[in-house]
C-alpha cells in the first residue's frame, strides 16, 4: 500500500508541475489591409479601449507607441509595448514579476491576457469598418 500512495503522490506531483510550465512569450503583430485603415488617432482609440477593458493601465501614449501594465491579483505584473501605425500593430513584451520569464519563455497566464487583449483590438477595429 506504500508504494501505491507514493506512485499517486509522484504522478500527481508530476502532473501539477506540468501545468504549471512556461510557454515561449506571445507577441503579436498584424497588418490590415490596405483597404481597411484607419486614421493612427483611431487606431489608437481602439488599443486604449481594449486595454480599459480587460483592465490593463496606460502608462504612457506617444505617436505609434501605448505601453501599459497590468497587476493581477496584487502580484503577478506585466508590461507591454503596442506600437501601431494606421495600417498595422504589434504587441510585445517589455517586463514582468512574478511570471517566470527567462530566456524568452513566461508563464501561460501572460500568453492569455496578451491573446485576449489582442482579440478586443481586432474587434474594435472590426466595430471600426474595418476587415
Amino acid at each position: 500500500m506504500s508504494s501505491l500512495l507514493r506512485a499517486a503522490l509522484i504522478t500527481l506531483a508530476l502532473l501539477t508541475t506540468a501545468g504549471c510550465t512556461s510557454k515561449p512569450v506571445l507577441n503579436t503583430q498584424h497588418e490590415l489591409p490596405a483597404t481597411s485603415q484607419v486614421s493612427e488617432e483611431k487606431m489608437k482609440q481602439v488599443i486604449v479601449a481594449a486595454l480599459q477593458k480587460r483592465e490593463w493601465t496606460v502608462q504612457r501614449l506617444s505617436p505609434q507607441l501605448v505601453q501599459a501594465e497590468i497587476t493581477v491579483r496584487g502580484q503577478f505584473y506585466a508590461a507591454i509595448d503596442i506600437r501601431y501605425t494606421r495600417n498595422s500593430y504589434a504587441i510585445t513584451y517589455r517586463d514582468s514579476r512574478d511570471l517566470g520569464y527567462k530566456d524568452g519563455k513566461i508563464h501561460r497566464n501572460y500568453n492569455r491576457w496578451v491573446s485576449m487583449l489582442d482579440r478586443d483590438i481586432l474587434a474594435g477595429l472590426r466595430s471600426a469598418g474595418m476587415q
